[in-house]
């Protein structure tokens, strides 16, 4: 048994306690809690408490913590169970601790996982126009059940879809000038799949501007990495400068009769 001699509230934080007891050989300091444990322990001067009570106390006492920290964590954004699970176990806060906090904060609806997925939807597909791929990916990693991801993607339409997927391609189309319009086209495609658009909505995409450059703009394109790939390889002679320019200039998405017309002209 040991004997609570007495309590201090701490002068760094008025919400927490020192907690001093005598076991037989003297006050000494015991252990500190949160306001909340002492209350609902209701521990005072003079009252006995045995191993196990203590140990009860100072579980309670863990639990609180948690608690708190994962209450802190929530007041920037909202969280799903599996993002304050890992921030907890980072904080060295024990698994059935964890488990119990977690009931806390589903049971006073901290925690609201189909809110959360909804609303992650409608940022992500409003902010950086992400594709409903993508969204999907990263709800999986942050633990929510394929049912509710599902549910929540209703908020994103696929008329939103093909609106962020030829907006995306405007924003882009025009620091690609230099370039084909074979690999324009390519670069616009490999750019919505990474933004995670399924293949009917980036092809609706592609359709939505004008890739195919005129006559002149595809050879000032062509002159422009010619004349880059020329400077390369113009110690070159015959046969080995001919071949080196037209892969090149081929795996750049040029034709290769405007390629030949363009190596007519420079050795004129």
């Amino acid at each position: 048994m040991a004997l609570i001699t007495k309590i201090e509230m701490q002068k760094k934080n008025k919400e927490r306690y020192n907690i001093y007891i005598d076991k037989g050989a003297g006050e000494e300091y015991g252990f500190s809690v949160d306001e909340h444990t002492l209350i609902h322990h209701g521990l005072r001067k003079g009252l006995e408490i045995d191993e196990i009570e203590l140990t009860n106390i100072l579980y309670d006492e863990e639990v609180r913590k948690g608690y708190l920290l994962a209450i802190s964590y929530l007041s920037f954004q909202m969280r799903t169970r599996k993002e304050i699970q890992e921030y907890l176990k980072k904080k060295e806060i024990g698994n059935q601790v964890i488990s119990e906090v977690i009931d806390k904060l589903s049971e006073q609806s901290y925690i609201n996982e189909r809110e959360y997925a909804c609303a992650y939807v409608r940022t992500q597909s409003n902010v950086p126009m992400k594709g409903p791929d993508l969204i999907r990916r990263e709800l999986v990693e942050k633990g929510i059940s394929i049912s509710m991801i599902i549910e929540s993607l209703h908020e994103y339409p696929e008329e939103k879809q093909i609106e962020n997927a030829e907006r995306l391609c405007q924003k882009k189309v025009n620091s690609y000038k230099h370039l084909s319009a074979l690999k324009v086209r390519q670069k616009l495609e490999e750019m919505l799949t990474r933004k995670g658009y399924p293949r009917h909505i980036i092809s609706i995409g592609l359709e939505s501007i004008e890739t195919k450059k005129d006559s002149d703009e595809e050879w000032q394109a062509l002159v422009h990495h010619g004349m880059k790939y020329h400077e390369k390889y113009k110690k070159l002679e015959g046969w080995a400068y001919e071949s080196k320019m037209k892969q090149a200039l081929y795996r750049k998405g040029f034709a290769l009769e405007a390629i030949e017309r363009f190596l007519s002209e420079q050795q004129n």
